[in-house]
């Protein structure tokens, strides 16, 4: 059978690549959703080993990549595939109608060298993502194998987060502890060199292990993403994005460690992705201030048959969203153990609106904290930092969460069902129907009750 569909697909010079049949996925949706076009790649295909590709652990792979990547893209695109083995690399940039296809025990992994994710042409600047596409069209990364990002050399730990025998083996690593003792900065290290003149600043220069900007027709299917430097999967002003049946992994506690986070992209689908992180679980962002509002909305999103683990909350909205959410469907999702289920989270300067936002069919268990969570005052406070260094005092952008309609949401144990901080202004006009909750602490934390509208919603406790 498989010798038969490769015959088929030998008889066109470009194939859309086969992710699935989503069709179904789109019916009878409460509002109208576009369903994204997968990336077409031609049949070319192409092994890194032919370009000198060692799959040693060892031996840096960023040239070879950068060779087969260049080799296809003369000849119209293709598949780059990667056999089982261990790929230390410094930075892939994705081309045209390129699809990275890792398979089975095939592992690329960042190297362990800072300076090797630094560009070239600007000191000090922040580190470039390890695989990465700006403006591009057709672009993919399949198959079965993983891409490991290294975070641990990158990432500062808060030692209220670790146990003893964790914090005892960051220090074996070389770095920094700060004078108070509560954090280590992978600065100073024994192995590997810094990449600036503090822990500080080098901290700035930490970045995301997957972005793609500005590009269209995109797909990651299949593949496991774990150990990012910061956030794992970001695609940024993007459309047509389809992420199916994708691991995100990372330690419980990794700084700033996002699962997936979708920027101001339009026409998405997430589905069968399974997501254990140290930051948000599944994030929309839109922007800040008038940048925000220049690159446009989340929209058109379909968030379906996905499992959270670990996350700060399953399904997140912010903090920054001043390009405006509009047209967003999350539904059958499961999280279980996260912080938060369902978060809302933004502040004065950061804010937005929200429109025909469907939210149905969530299952939660074990949440730590709330439920249903609107914070209007959240503020962007860096690792290490002392004080707000996130939003000024300011009367724009204020964050606006309304026509959000949440209903079938099942809840086994959560500290506090639902939470609403802000004024009427600031959330207004949310259902809440045929949900159950079953709380420990608390049923409800909300400063207006007219922010919501209940039916049929019983809140349970022993």
């Amino acid at each position: 059978m498989k010798y038969l569909f490769l015959s088929i697909l030998s008889l066109f010079a470009t194939s859309h690549i086969w992710a699935g049949d989503y069709q179904s996925l789109y019916q009878n949706l409460p509002v109208a959703l576009v369903e994204p076009t997968a990336p077409a790649i031609p049949d070319t295909r192409v092994s890194i080993i032919d370009f000198g590709g060692v799959g040693d652990g060892i031996t840096n792979n960023t040239e070879a990549f950068k060779k087969a990547i260049s080799a296809l893209s003369k000849k119209g695109g293709g598949h780059l595939d990667v056999p089982a083995g261990i790929y230390v690399v410094g930075l892939i940039s994705l081309k045209d109608n390129i699809d990275l296809h890792l398979e089975r025990n095939a592992m690329i992994m960042a190297s362990p060298e800072k300076k090797d994710f630094l560009p070239a042409d600007k000191d000090g600047a922040k580190a470039v993502p390890c695989i990465s596409a700006s403006k591009r069209h057709n672009i993919s990364i399949t198959g079965e194998g993983t891409i490991d990002g290294n975070g641990e050399w990158w990432r500062a730990v808060k030692r209220g987060k670790v146990s003893d025998e964790e914090w005892k083996a960051f220090q074996e690593m070389g770095g920094t502890v700060t004078a108070d003792g509560k954090l280590w900065y992978p600065f100073d290290l024994k192995h590997f060199g810094n990449v600036a003149d503090s822990y500080e600043r080098q901290e700035t220069m930490r970045t995301h292990l997957i972005r793609f900007t500005d590009c269209e027709n995109v797909l990651v299917k299949g593949v496991t993403i774990q150990n990012a430097p910061k956030f794992h999967l970001v695609p940024q002003r993007c459309k047509h994005v389809i992420i199916d049946d994708v691991t995100v992994r990372c330690p419980w506690n990794a700084q700033n460690g996002d699962g997936i986070d979708l920027m101001q992209c339009q026409e998405v689908l997430v589905t069968r992705c399974k997501v254990d992180v140290g930051d948000d679980g599944i994030c929309l962002k839109g922007g800040v201030g008038e940048e925000g509002v220049k690159y446009g909305p989340c929209q058109n999103i379909l968030i379906v048959n996905n499992t959270v683990y670990h996350a700060h909350g399953g399904f997140v909205i912010g903090s920054e969203f001043s390009g405006g959410m509009f047209n967003i469907v999350v539904c059958d999702n499961t999280f279980s153990g996260t912080d938060k289920g369902l978060r809302f989270k933004s502040g004065p300067g950061r804010g937005g609106q929200t429109r025909n936002i469907y939210i149905s069919r969530i299952y939660m268990s074990d949440i730590i904290t709330e439920a249903v969570a609107f914070e209007t005052s959240y503020t962007d406070k860096p690792v290490g930092s002392s004080g707000n260094t996130g939003n000024s005092v300011t009367v724009d952008f204020i964050p606006e969460f309304s026509d959000i309609h949440i209903s079938n949401v099942i809840c086994r144990d959560a500290r506090t069902a639902i939470v609403a901080r802000g004024n009427i202004n600031m959330i207004h006009d949310i259902s809440l129907v045929d949900c159950i909750f079953f709380y420990t602490t608390n049923e409800k934390a909300v400063d207006d009750p007219a922010m919501l509208q209940l039916s049929n919603v019983k809140f349970l406790t022993y």
